[in-house]
């Protein structure tokens, strides 16, 4: 990647479909958008040509909310490998840099217990996109909820098993999940050292990111709010990218999305 580039979370709210969606983020001056495929992986013929037909505008991937890498019944384990299949596969045909996902649920087991069975289910989900010739970034997204298996190490340990994964750093949550602690200047510089240090020069160079005020609870996160409505600290966040040279993506999933986005895009280019 050339540059940290600034996403919506989905269409603008101020577009009407993925016919104009990219025209009102050229207007707006940001660099593309994150397609969300929260029901499931379904697009139609028009939104296909409008996607392709984007010029420069970088895409990235959410994979539906139904994954479940750790379900105790196989046939959800199955479908929800399929769902990452599915995921990836748009990727490829739609020309996305990257997909992500909310990998798994402890449900009862122990970090480790779960870490091994997520390094198990990745395998099975590269070999099958490696047979297919489809080298698209693979991403289990850091989670907000402590119920959830996707903190940094645990996604780093899985990252380090394969050349095509690397964690997609959602700040917000890890924000969330620790009780508001990560939203200073040297705890983001620490989670971008850190990532550098365990995965090497290309995790920063070929970012992934979400960001978005955040409430939260002793359990972590409840809901995304507006920048001007939390305490997240997206000024330091820059500040930290900016330090790091980070580039990629940054996908800004505050409900407002696009006046977040181009609040954190106009705050990095002013640094």
């Amino acid at each position: 990647m050339d540059k940290l580039h600034f996403l919506t979370a989905g269409i603008p709210s101020c577009a009407k479909d993925y016919s104009n969606a990219f025209l009102k983020l050229d207007e707006m001056k940001l660099d593309g958008l994150e397609v969300e495929f929260v029901h499931g992986v379904r697009y139609s013929d028009k939104t296909r040509e409008a996607i392709l037909a984007r010029d420069n505008k970088l895409i990235t991937h959410h994979g539906p909310y139904y994954i479940n890498l750790n379900a105790k019944e196989i046939d959800k384990q199955e479908a929800s490998i399929r769902r990452v299949l599915e995921t990836a596969r748009a990727g490829a045909d739609l020309g996305a840099y990257s997909i992500t996902y909310h990998a798994a649920f402890y449900l009862g087991a122990d970090s480790a217990t779960v870490t091994k069975k997520m390094i198990e289910t990745h395998r099975q989900i590269v070999e099958i996109l490696q047979e297919e010739n489809n080298n698209i970034w693979i991403r289990p997204e850091t989670t907000g909820k402590r119920s959830q298996w996707g903190t940094l190490n645990e996604i780093i340990e899985v990252s380090k098993e394969f050349s095509q994964v690397l964690p997609c750093i959602d700040f917000a949550h890890i924000h969330a999940r620790e009780d508001g602690k990560f939203n200073t200047y040297d705890e983001f510089c620490y989670i971008l050292e850190h990532l550098g240090n365990e995965l090497g020069e290309i995790a920063l160079n070929n970012f992934h990111s979400h960001v978005a005020g955040i409430e939260y609870s002793a359990k972590g996160e409840k809901k995304h709010l507006i920048f001007e409505e939390a305490d997240f600290n997206y000024k330091d966040l820059m500040k930290a990218f900016k330090k790091f040279d980070i580039k990629g993506a940054i996908v800004c999933e505050s409900p407002n999305i696009e006046i977040d986005t181009k609040i954190l895009k106009e705050y990095y280019l002013s640094l």
